[in-house]
C-alpha cells in the first residue's frame, strides 16, 4: 500500500497518457506511410465522399488524433485538479466518521456516577472489551478542571493535554493523524462525552482510512477516464462533422488540383456555403477553377509568344529563316501534288552592303532602324503573296511565285535591288543611301529541294559580295563547284598543317648601292603529295592564302612561318652573315593574335637579334583599327624589330598614317616596277614613292625587279633596295645558303644570267 495515495493516481494517469502518446506516434507513422503511396482517384463522387468522410478515415487522420489528444488531456487535467481537492475532503470525512465511531464506543462505557475528582470514569473490564471489539487502541483520561492526567489505558496516545502552571489555563492539542496512516489520535471534550468532567484522548486504529481513500481514487480515476473518453468522443464527432470533414475534403480537392492544375478533377462541395468553413471551401474551389483558367490563358499566351519567337524576327516582325524554309517547303509540296503544272518560284537572298560600317559609325540603334525600314519597304512594295523574311543579321530572304507577270528570277532580283536603292532611308533626320548584294535561285530550276534552292541563293549571294557588292548574281553550278573546291581546300589545309606539308622559301634582297645581300623575304610554299609521277605538286599561295585568312588558319600558319624564318635567320647570324629576314603578317595575325607576345617569344627562343627581323604589313591592315594599329606597331618597334609597309601605293598611301606609324621601310608594289619602263604613270608613282620615303627618312625597297633595265631605272631614282627574278626566285633554305656563299657581291654578275 502506497504511503501517498495521490501519487498513485497521478502515476496511473501518466501511464494512460503514455499509452495515448504511443498510439499517436503509431498513427503518425501509419499516416506518413500512406502519404508516400501514390493513389489514383478513379472512383465516383459519392464513393469519394464516403471514403473521405468515413469514421475510419477521420480517426486515421493525424490531425484527428492531435485534436483528440489535446481535448482528452485538457479534460483529464481539469478532472485531476478537481480530484486533488476532493481527496483531502474524502480523507477528512473518513476521519470524522472514525472520530464519531470512537465517541459512540466510549460514551456508553462512562460510569454515570463517576464525578469524583481524580477517578477514571472507565473500568478496566470495559476498557478491555473496548480495545478488543472497537477501533480504540488506547485512552488517556484528563480532568476537565485542571487538565491533569487521571489514567491511561492501552497504547499510549501521541498527543497530550497541557496546563499552564502560572495561569492554570488548559491547552488542548490538535487531532493527530499518523504519517503512515495506521492510527488517529483525537481529543474528546466533556461536551462530546455527554457532559462528563473529562477530556479523553483516544488512539484510534485508522488503517482502513487509506484503503477507502485509495478505493475512492481508483473509482474517481476510472470515472474521469470514462468521462474524458465520452466527452472527447462526443466532441470529436462534432468536430469531425463540422471541421475535419471539410478539412479532408479540402485536402483531397487540393491534391487533385495539384496533380492536374490545368484541368483539375474536383468535386462539388457538399458543405453549406453559408457558414464560415463551407464558404471558405466554396471560395477555394472558385480559386482553383480560376487558377486553371489562368494557367490555360498563360499557356496559350506563352505558346503564342514561343511561336512568335521561334518563327518571327523580333526586330522587324518579319518571318525568320526557320519559317521561311517551312514556307518554301510547303510551296514545294504543293508543286509535288500537281506535277502536271508545277509551280515555279524565285528564292532571293539579299545582303545589305557595308552594314557593319553603319553600325560601327552610327550606332546599333540607327542600324536597327534601317533594317526595320528595309523590311517595311520590301513588304509594302512586293506582292501580297511574296514572303519576306529576315534570314540573318543584315540579310533578307524573299520568295515570289514566278508567273508571266513577274518574269524570270533574275528580273525579280533586280526589282528587289531597285526597291532598296530607289530612295534613301531617312533615320533620325539623316538620309542613308543603301545598296545591296543579291543572290538569285529558282525552284525547281536550281534544285528540287527547297533547302538546296535557298542554299544556292546564298552561294550566289556570296559570289555577288566577292565581286564587289551592289551586284546581282544568278546561281550557276560553277558557283557550287567553287564552294566545294573551297571546302576541300580548307580540309586539305588542315591536313597540311598536321602532316607538315608547308615549306618556306627565301628570296634574297640586295642593297642597290653596294650590291651586297642585306636580307631575304620568307615566302610559304605548299607541296601537296599525290599519286602522280612527280609524287606531288605545289599549290600556289594565291589559291590557299585567301582561304587560310578567311578561315582563321592563317594565324597558326603565320606563327609557323615566323618561327621557321627566325630559325633560318638565326643560323645566318651564327655564321656571321648580317642578313635580316622579312616575314609577311596578315590582317588576321595582326588583330586576332597577340602578335607582340608571339614575336617576343620567338626572338627569345631562336636567339635572333631583333634588328634582323622585319615584319611586312599591307596598308589595308592598318585602316581597320587605327588606334590599335598604332599601339601594336609601337609595341613591336620597342622590341627592336623593323617594320615595312608591303605593296605600298596600291592602298590608301596616306601621309597622315606614315607620320603616326613607326615605319622603317616602304616596299613598292611589283606592278609599278614591271610597267615602269612602258607606262609613265607607273614610273611616276614609283619615283614619287622613293622620294616620299626618303623625305620621311625611310628606306625604300622595290620588288618585281626582273631585268637590267628595271635595276637601272631604280638606281637612277636612288631606290635603296631591290629584289626580284633578275637576281633569284624564292628558293629553299639550302639553296639560299649556297647562293649566299657563291655570290660575289656585284649586281653586274647577274647580267650574264639574263
Amino acid at each position: 500500500m502506497s504511503k501517498h495515495p495521490l501519487e498513485n493516481g497521478v502515476r496511473k494517469i501518466k501511464e494512460y497518457m503514455s499509452l495515448l502518446l504511443r498510439k499517436q506516434a503509431l498513427m503518425d507513422w501509419s499516416f506518413n506511410r500512406k502519404l508516400d503511396r501514390k493513389k489514383t482517384f478513379t472512383v465516383s463522387h459519392d464513393k469519394d465522399l464516403r471514403r473521405i468522410f468515413s469514421p475510419t478515415q477521420i480517426w486515421k487522420s493525424r490531425l484527428s488524433w492531435r485534436i483528440t489528444l489535446v481535448v482528452f488531456l485538457t479534460i483529464l487535467t481539469v478532472q485531476v485538479g478537481i480530484m486533488s481537492i476532493t481527496i483531502t475532503n474524502q480523507r477528512n470525512a473518513q476521519l470524522e466518521q472514525l472520530t464519531e465511531e470512537g465517541r459512540s464506543a466510549l460514551v456508553p462505557l462512562i460510569h454515570k456516577g463517576a464525578t469524583q475528582i481524580g477517578l477514571s470514569p472507565f473500568t478496566d473490564e470495559k476498557i478491555g472489551e473496548l480495545t478488543t471489539l472497537t477501533r480504540v487502541q488506547g485512552l488517556a483520561v484528563y480532568a476537565s478542571v485542571d487538565g491533569q492526567l487521571i489514567r491511561s489505558y492501552g497504547q499510549p496516545a501521541v498527543i497530550r493535554i497541557k496546563t499552564d502552571r502560572t495561569t492554570g489555563l488548559i491547552t488542548l492539542p490538535d487531532d493527530y493523524y499518523s504519517t503512515d496512516g495506521n492510527f488517529y489520535s483525537v481529543v474528546y471534550s466533556p461536551k462530546m462525552l455527554g457532559g462528563t468532567p473529562y477530556y479523553v484522548i483516544a488512539k484510534l486504529d485508522s488503517s482502513h482510512v487509506e484503503n477507502k481513500v485509495n478505493n475512492y481514487i481508483e473509482q474517481t480515476i476510472l470515472i474521469m477516464l470514462l468521462m474524458s473518453a465520452f466527452v472527447t468522443t462526443v466532441l470529436m464527432i462534432a468536430l469531425g462533422h463540422w471541421l475535419l470533414e471539410p478539412i479532408f475534403f479540402m485536402r483531397d480537392t487540393l491534391i487533385r488540383a495539384s496533380k492536374n492544375p490545368e484541368n483539375p478533377d474536383i468535386k462539388e462541395s457538399p458543405f453549406d456555403p453559408g457558414d464560415e468553413i463551407g464558404g471558405s471551401i466554396a471560395l477555394a474551389l472558385r480559386l482553383i477553377k480560376q487558377n486553371a483558367e489562368n494557367i490555360k490563358l498563360i499557356k496559350n499566351t506563352a505558346e503564342d509568344q514561343i511561336h512568335k519567337l521561334a518563327y518571327y524576327d523580333t526586330l522587324t516582325g518579319l518571318p525568320n529563316r526557320t519559317l521561311f524554309i517551312q514556307t518554301i517547303n510547303e510551296q514545294a509540296r504543293k508543286t509535288g501534288a500537281n506535277d502536271a503544272s508545277p509551280n515555279r518560284f524565285a528564292v532571293i537572298a539579299v545582303d545589305i552592303d557595308q552594314f557593319k560600317d553603319i553600325n560601327d559609325s552610327m550606332g546599333h540603334n540607327v542600324g536597327d532602324a534601317i533594317l526595320r525600314a528595309i523590311g517595311k519597304r520590301l513588304r509594302s512594295s512586293l506582292p501580297e503573296s511574296a514572303i519576306v523574311a529576315r534570314s540573318g543579321e543584315d540579310e533578307f530572304a524573299i520568295t515570289i511565285a514566278l508567273t508571266k507577270g513577274t518574269g524570270s528570277a533574275r528580273i525579280v532580283g533586280e526589282k528587289i535591288a531597285s526597291i532598296i536603292r530607289s530612295e534613301p532611308f531617312k533615320v533620325f533626320n539623316e538620309n542613308f543611301q543603301i545598296r545591296s548584294s543579291v543572290g538569285v535561285a529558282a525552284f525547281p530550276d536550281n534544285g528540287t529541294d527547297p533547302d538546296q534552292v535557298l542554299k544556292n541563293a546564298d552561294i550566289a549571294l556570296n559570289r555577288a559580295k566577292e565581286e564587289g557588292r551592289d551586284t546581282i548574281k544568278e546561281y550557276s553550278e560553277d558557283f557550287d563547284r567553287a564552294v566545294q573546291q573551297r571546302f576541300q581546300m580548307l580540309r586539305d589545309l588542315r591536313d597540311a598543317m598536321e602532316k607538315k606539308q608547308f615549306l618556306l622559301f627565301y628570296q634574297p634582297q640586295f642593297d642597290l648601292g653596294s650590291g651586297r645581300i642585306i636580307g631575304a623575304e620568307a615566302l610559304i610554299r605548299w607541296w601537296k603529295p599525290d599519286n602522280s609521277k612527280e609524287g606531288g605538286h605545289y599549290i600556289s599561295p594565291v589559291d590557299f592564302i585567301p582561304i587560310a585568312e578567311q578561315s582563321g588558319l592563317i594565324v597558326p600558319i603565320g606563327e609557323w612561318v615566323l618561327l621557321t624564318a627566325c630559325h633560318a635567320a638565326a643560323s645566318w647570324q651564327a655564321a656571321g652573315h648580317d642578313i635580316r629576314i622579312a616575314v609577311n603578317v596578315s590582317g588576321a595575325q595582326f588583330y586576332k593574335s597577340d602578335l607582340v607576345a608571339t614575336v617576343d617569344k620567338i626572338l627569345l627562343e631562336t636567339g635572333l637579334e631583333p634588328k634582323n627581323l622585319e615584319l611586312e604589313v599591307t596598308e589595308s591592315v592598318f585602316m581597320e583599327d587605327m588606334t590599335f594599329a598604332v599601339q601594336t606597331l609601337q609595341n613591336l618597334h620597342e622590341l627592336g624589330i623593323e617594320l615595312a609597309i608591303d605593296d605600298f601605293g596600291t592602298g590608301y598611301s596616306s601621309l597622315s598614317y606614315l607620320r603616326q606609324f613607326p615605319i622603317d621601310r616602304l616596299k613598292i608594289d611589283q606592278s609599278f616596277i614591271r610597267n615602269a619602263l612602258n607606262n609613265p604613270d607607273d614610273a611616276a608613282i614609283a619615283r614619287t614613292i622613293v622620294r616620299l620615303g626618303h623625305s620621311l627618312n625611310l628606306k625604300v625597297i622595290a620588288e618585281g625587279v626582273e631585268t637590267r633595265e628595271h635595276e637601272a631605272f631604280l638606281a637612277l631614282e636612288e631606290c635603296d633596295e631591290v629584289q626580284g627574278f633578275r637576281y633569284s626566285k624564292a628558293i629553299p633554305l639550302e639553296d639560299f645558303n649556297k647562293f649566299n656563299e657563291a655570290y660575289n657581291g656585284k649586281l653586274s654578275s647577274f647580267d650574264q644570267q639574263t
